[in-house]
């Protein structure tokens, strides 16, 4: 018997979370899924890259590829206000507005052939972080969901999919259960929010607590032998490890010096990159942080200007700190968008560009990625592409490449359909070297 027969995943979560407010004293809604990690064995590996862990930075709104990384140096009509720049890697150029990513480009694949078949924020968004269309009739699970269920966790006691300012549509576990969706984080400054014992409560009182759930917990799975129930029984368990857990530090920027702080930036992406370097450092192994506002209809070169203003001193900093620390290597890092922007601008939008899925850039580097170089090419315009087209699910393959995860392995839903966590998409393998 289902004990929930008409609740969704959401209502489970809350009276979860509810229950463990008015137990035990805590609020753990932003820590469920992502301490279940474990209840997933992992897949056998297949051979691929070197990473073992994923920072997947989100560039919400669609980034404009002409204006960052696929400049057209021939092309005033196309270029407007913004000009190219050499950057460290050979035949590499980026837009003049990312001067400190120019210096970190030797290590860095940019690929300029992305294609994505939808050109709206929402299903863009969705496709490129499930692999799949958005439909009605099914929640298809993130990424990192993905990632959590292919790989398992490498911490035991952290969440292993953190996701920082990012939307909990596109950070859920889908049909793989509330247990794979991400520990969702608002301000990385505030950490993991209500993770400690209140200090209402004393241990005394809190030890009593959980001897008393622990007690109508018995009698409830007895009535109810229900697989939904089991599940949140081993989230107790789970969350109880983590609030004891030493490493429940790594959520804490104040143990970062104020160099490292500056470092990174002041902003909220950049101490989400730097929150995302330290998760990493203590086997975390999927962690987003999105920088939204790139959704430039209106005034482009403007909204460009700030958005790269915030980004560039920040991604550099991650590269170069990953790189400092030895973490390069077995860290992935992933710069990502729906979809680009047209080449033709605007006039009569004050020199906006509109929605472009037709061609558009993202980032890899690390994790057994070739640094310095450029895949897949556009045309004289950046309208269409000319070589080696990428699809968003190809995209998705290479990130599963490069942890070494089989993106063939088929897991069926609740209702017996097949599904991969890149659908149809190759991994693009000439990136590794």
């Amino acid at each position: 018997m289902n004990p929930f027969p008409k609740a969704d995943e959401l209502t489970r979560r809350q009276f979860v979370s509810n229950a463990a407010r008015a137990y035990l004293g805590v609020h753990l809604f932003p820590m469920l899924g992502g301490t279940l990690a474990s209840a997933a064995a992992p897949v056998a590996a297949a051979k691929g890259g070197t990473a073992k862990s994923v920072i997947y930075l989100y560039m919400a709104g669609g980034m404009s590829h002409v204006d960052t990384f696929d400049p057209k140096p021939k092309k005033k009509d196309v270029m407007g206000k913004t000009e190219a720049i050499a950057t460290k890697a050979d035949g590499v150029m980026v837009g003049h507005y990312l001067k400190k990513t120019a210096e970190v480009m030797d290590k860095v694949c940019v690929i300029n052939s992305m294609n994505s078949t939808q050109g709206a924020h929402e299903q863009g968004s969705y496709v490129l972080h499930t692999s799949y269309t958005l439909r009605g009739t099914i929640k298809h699970p993130a990424l990192g969901a993905w990632v959590m269920k292919l790989g398992g966790r490498i911490h035991p006691e952290l969440p292993a999919f953190v996701a920082v300012d990012s939307s909990p549509e596109f950070a859920g576990g889908g049909f793989l259960g509330a247990k794979f969706s991400a520990a969702l984080i608002g301000s990385p400054n505030d950490g993991l929010q209500d993770s400690h014992r209140s200090d209402s409560v004393t241990q005394e009182d809190f030890d009593r607590r959980l001897s008393l759930a622990d007690k109508m917990n018995r009698q409830f799975h007895e009535r109810y032998a229900n697989a939904d129930v089991k599940a949140y029984e081993e989230l107790y368990r789970e969350a109880i490890s983590l609030m004891n857990s030493k490493d429940l530090k790594a959520f804490d920027l104040k143990e970062e010096p104020e160099t490292t702080r500056n470092l990174y930036g002041t902003g909220r992406f950049a101490q989400g990159c730097l929150l995302a370097r330290r998760l990493v450092q203590n086997g975390v192994r999927f962690v987003e942080v999105q920088l939204g506002g790139w959704d430039t209809h209106y005034d482009n070169f403007t909204g460009v200007e700030g958005r790269c203003k915030e980004f560039d001193q920040a991604y550099a900093a991650l590269i170069t700190d990953l790189e400092k620390c030895g973490k390069l290597q077995d860290t992935l890092v992933v710069v990502a968008t729906e979809f680009g922007r047209t080449p033709e601008i605007k006039a009569e939008h004050k020199d906006g560009r509109d929605h472009h899925p037709e061609a558009f850039s993202c980032l890899l580097a690390g994790g057994g990625i070739k640094g310095g170089v450029k895949y897949g090419t556009t045309d004289p315009s950046g309208g269409k592409v000319k070589e080696g087209l990428v699809s968003v699910q190809d995209f998705n393959a290479t990130i599963a490449h490069a942890l070494s995860l089989p993106y063939d392995t088929v897991i069926m839903s609740p209702t017996k359909r097949p599904f991969k966590i890149a659908d149809k998409g190759a991994p693009v393998t000439a990136l590794f070297g």
